[in-house]
């Protein structure tokens, strides 16, 4: 099912219009499209890596924008469809504990979805229905996406087509050893301060 949207990216990433169709499917990606923006991205780069650090630019801000309209779809459709459904079976309370624990770690969730392969759309969306503070759900939009989408295109600026190969292989490993390892800094850092 998935495999014409895919065909189709990594077609248009060899159109002359490539850089808005980057945009467009970076955008669409963050909140409704199940193709990531790296499919685009690898052959885009792999074309020019002149234009390495341009196309992950693409790629981090419209990703973020889109980012935002996810947001905005669990915010405004939960309250108009999910909210009145909660309350009518007497779980309107259950969820407001539910979504006081995951504004709670809401930076980390936003950060891990936003540079592993876990579908970030999913948590612009959650984001936006528990009402996540919009400032802590950008900064860390801008960090995961900017480091997922420039590791990638310096990745490939580097060492070209032999990292093609590597990154499509093992792209989800890569990304959760990384995440971890991060987490891990973080929660060293905490405890010897």
């Amino acid at each position: 099912m998935l495999r014409p949207f895919y065909d189709w990216t990594l077609r248009v990433s060899g159109h002359r219009h490539a850089e808005r169709w980057l945009a467009a499917v970076s955008f669409i990606e963050s909140s409704v499209f199940p193709i990531p923006p790296d499919v685009m991205m690898v052959p885009m780069v792999l074309a020019d890596r002149s234009r390495a650090w341009r196309v992950a630019l693409i790629a981090t801000v419209s990703s973020v924008l889109g980012g935002l309209l996810g947001y905005a779809i669990g915010s405004l459709f939960f309250e108009a469809v999910g909210q009145p459904i909660l309350d009518l079976y007497g779980y309107g309370d259950k969820f407001a504990s539910f979504a006081d624990r995951y504004n709670e770690w809401g930076a980390w969730i936003v950060f891990g979805a936003g540079v592993t392969p876990f579908p970030y759309k999913v948590i612009t969306i959650a984001s936006g229905v528990t009402r996540l503070d919009l400032f802590v759900f950008m900064l860390a939009s801008v960090l995961a996406r900017g480091i997922r989408f420039f590791v990638v295109a310096g990745l490939l600026w580097y060492f070209g087509p032999p990292i093609r190969r590597l990154l499509e292989k093992h792209f989800g490993l890569i990304t959760i050893v990384f995440f971890a390892l991060l987490v891990g800094g973080f929660v060293a850092i905490k405890w010897l301060l």
